[in-house]
């Protein structure tokens, strides 16, 4: 910075522009309370149907969300340039009174051009002559570099800040220009240290990166800089060096117990990094797809698919990273499996390659692990991924499949999914104990929970997870039929049956639907279509419906039923949503163009007996693991219900286009302590006790004793979620309401039984 410009620097522009946009921020604080509690809060009550209940509602909601990020980022570029306004005045007062000492020591400061002079009075020499001199000279230099450094890092500062979004606004918070410059400088401090060739790295350098990256991965300018700096090529080295013991030898040596950590966090930042729209990180993402099919270097024999699927077990990847990565790994797996016909030896891990995933779970060779756990965290990308070619049909590849309903096979295409799930042969793996590897199957398993469910797996849907798409409701109708075709896709991997139950649980209005053999076909009849219209009415679905066959949704419940987690997760849900069905439509206050019947003993029956049907199902599918193999007892099945409880507690689910009463998703429910007097909590907080009360008691019974069982416990929970919501709109025919409720229950329980013995004669066990 100029002598002069500090010198004589008029502040009063800077102070308008920290006034401006502190006056900005007053407006976009009033604007961001309008869009959460008048736009946001109103979508997510709003009837919608069909199209606007997935593209308009979730529009507005990701609209309403950018009010947000604006005043975040508003009030991050306020602070930096409030913080460097203050700053360099401070500068700029330092200066003056340096300048106004040296006047005492007989000194004089003149400007010079950009810079500046220091010399004696003529007619009166300094006390100390030179040395006078030169230590003001100094002093000004120095308050110059500074007021320099501080301008010249706040113009950093900013335009990182800015460039990190290209479309909307960002939501990285600063609170002054120091912390977003630290942010620069760290990451480019740590770039460096991870630069450094693996045999050079010291523990020392070890501790630095993992602290580092551990206080600064959820930063967005460090990440970005960091990634940005580091490069593709440079990501790949680094990881791929370190985790290989003939090169990291050293580091290896003292730190390799704390590589878990480091994996971890370098993960985190490399994800926070790919949602910045900079050219850099736009560079970076283009150059690491293309990397992927490459060696990383000569003296290693890993692919950047599989050094990079490693980093991406934790954090939320950019989903347009995610899908190019995703197309460009499946095409470098068909060439390396020709298409499909076996597993490619690349991954498959030999005695010397190097372990590139330090958790424990297994090697990280197969590149498909991590991605998969990359997905299971960002549901958008999950969803495209899945529902894309694998191969099409005319490709060249062996795989068949009935095609014209006579038995006879014929050459077919394969989604993503179809291929994953089905037919992979999944690389042979062995974990930290030497045990044989889930990992694999069981990260898909949980990236095929987002890619239908619209959320990051393992966490409920909240009020603003949007109702399903049509990509999401047809991976869901593709994998019903996947797993009635053929149960042991799920029963011989009994881990996946978690992820797979809380899919069911978020589509169980239309699994209900389907129990009615109402689906729409070609042909139908007036009537036909009537009785399809009444069964809309009945259980409504906002947005797409996965429209199933009953036999298949039979096969499909039967077999999750068969794991304790799985047939928790269903028969909770299950339970919340027939509570909260009788509760709408018994209320005497629903629109009448929405009601399914006036006559209540036929609306109770049918609710009843739906809800009755899927808990039989599941029954059947819990009696045949306790009976099997698997010898699993009813205390397990008990205790994964009762667990349930803390899951769901205080938790608000999406609405499925059933008005505002109709609070949550099946899997949720108006949840225990989040919905006080509501009749789902009442029902789901009677449904827990008894489960707690089971898993105390011993185990062993008899298959028969525990379907009667499981039938009364049936009958009384829907029977009392009738007469709750009877009660609630203060209906005079209470006891009738719950009489309706009783028969309808006991009968769908028992059809669900003799149902599933019909179309799945070969899963079952006689009782």
């Amino acid at each position: 910075m100029d002598f002069d410009a500090l010198h004589s620097a008029n502040f009063t522009l800077l102070d308008d522009t920290v006034s401006d946009w502190t006056s900005m921020l007053t407006k976009l604080e009033i604007l961001k309370k309008d869009a959460e509690d008048g736009l946001r809060k109103q979508a997510n009550k709003a009837n919608w149907a069909g199209y606007n209940a997935t593209v308009s509602r979730e529009f507005i909601g990701r609209t309403a969300g950018e009010f947000g990020d604006a005043v975040v980022q508003a009030t991050s570029i306020r602070n930096i340039m409030r913080d460097t306004r203050d700053e360099l005045k401070t500068q700029q007062r330092l200066l003056k009174e340096a300048i106004e000492r040296g006047r005492g020591k007989n000194l004089t400061v003149s400007a010079n051009g950009g810079g500046f002079t220091v010399r004696e009075n003529p007619d009166k020499k300094a006390p100390g002559g030179q040395t006078d001199v030169d230590a003001l000279r100094d002093e000004l230099q120095a308050i110059l570099n500074k007021a320099t450094e501080i301008d010249t890092t706040a113009s950093t500062a900013l335009k990182a800040l800015v460039d990190l979004a290209d479309h909307g606004f960002s939501d990285a918070s600063y609170k002054n220009r120091d912390e977003a410059v630290d942010a620069v400088k760290e990451a480019e401090r740590l770039a460096a240290l991870a630069k450094k060739k693996p045999q050079d790295l010291t523990a020392a350098d070890f501790d630095t990166l993992k602290s580092g990256l551990e206080k600064y991965s959820g930063d967005e300018i460090f990440a970005a800089r960091f990634a940005s700096t580091l490069g593709a090529q440079g990501t790949l080295d680094f990881w791929g060096g370190i985790s290989d013991p003939r090169q990291a030898y050293r580091v290896g040596h003292e730190r390799v117990t704390q590589y878990d950590d480091l994996q971890k966090h370098l993960s985190l930042t490399l994800a926070t990094a790919t949602q910045a729209d900079t050219p850099d990180m736009s560079r970076w993402k283009a150059e690491m797809v293309a990397l992927g099919d490459q060696p990383v270097n000569k003296s290693s024999g890993s692919m950047g698919f599989q050094v990079m699927s490693n980093l991406m077990r934790w954090g939320n990847y950019d989903d347009r990273f995610l899908t190019d990565y995703g197309t460009k790994l499946i095409e470098t797996e068909k060439k390396l499996s020709g298409n499909g016909r076996e597993m490619p030896l690349a991954w498959q891990r030999m005695a010397m390659d190097p372990y590139l995933n330090h958790t424990g779970t297994d090697s990280g060779s197969d590149p498909m692990t991590g991605f998969m756990k990359a997905l299971a965290n960002s549901p958008g990308a999950a969803t495209d991924f899945f529902n894309a070619d694998f191969v099409t049909k005319d490709e060249d590849h062996e795989f068949e499949r009935e095609t014209g309903g006579d038995g006879k096979n014929g050459k077919v295409g394969l989604s993503n999914f179809q291929y994953l799930f089905e037919e992979r042969d999944w690389p042979q793996e062995r974990d930290g104990e030497g045990e044989e590897s889930i990992e694999g199957r069981n990260n898909l398993a949980m990236a095929l929970e987002a890619a239908t469910t619209g959320h990051p797996a393992g966490e409920l849907p909240t009020e603003d997870t949007p109702p399903h798409n049509p990509g999401q409701a047809k991976l869901m109708e593709s994998l019903v039929v996947s797993i009635s075709e053929d149960n042991k896709r799920l029963t011989e991997r009994g881990y996946m049956s978690d992820s797979i139950g809380r899919i069911a649980s978020e589509y169980l209005p239309d699994i209900n639907r389907a129990t009615t053999d109402t689906n729409p076909a070609p042909g139908a009849t007036e009537t036909e279509k009537e009785a399809r219209a009444r069964i809309e009415k009945l259980f409504p679905v906002a947005g797409s419906e996965a429209v199933m066959d009953h036999r298949d949704v039979s096969r499909f419940l039967l077999t999750v039923g068969q794991d304790p987690e799985g047939y928790a997760a269903v028969e909770v849900g299950q339970k919340a949503y027939m509570a909260n069905l009788m509760d709408y439509h018994l209320n005497p206050g629903l629109p009448a163009d929405q009601r399914y019947s006036d006559d209540k003993q036929l609306l109770v029956s049918e609710i009843a007996h739906a809800s009755g049907e899927i808990s039989g199902t599941l029954n059947v599918g819990r009696q045949e693991a306790v009976a099997g193999l698997a010898e699993e007892s009813d205390k397990k099945y008990a205790q994964s219900v009762a667990q349930w409880k803390n899951a769901v507690s205080g938790g608000i689910g999406t609405g499925i286009g059933v008005g505002v009463s109709f609070i949550a998703s099946p899997a949720v429910g108006a949840a225990v302590g989040g919905g006080a007097g509501t009749v789902s909590s009442l029902v789901l907080e009677e449904l827990f006790q008894d489960a707690e009360g089971s898993a105390k008691e011993a185990a062993g019974a008899k298959m028969g004793e525990d379907w009667e069982n499981g039938l009364d416990a049936n009958i009384k929970h829907t029977q009392n979620a009738a007469a709750e919501a009877a009660k609630a709109h203060r209906l005079p025919d209470e006891s009738d309401i719950a009489e309706w409720a009783r028969t309808g229950a006991r009968d769908g329980y028992q059809h669900g039984g003799d149902f599933s013995g019909r179309v799945a004669p070969e899963l079952q066990t006689d009782i």
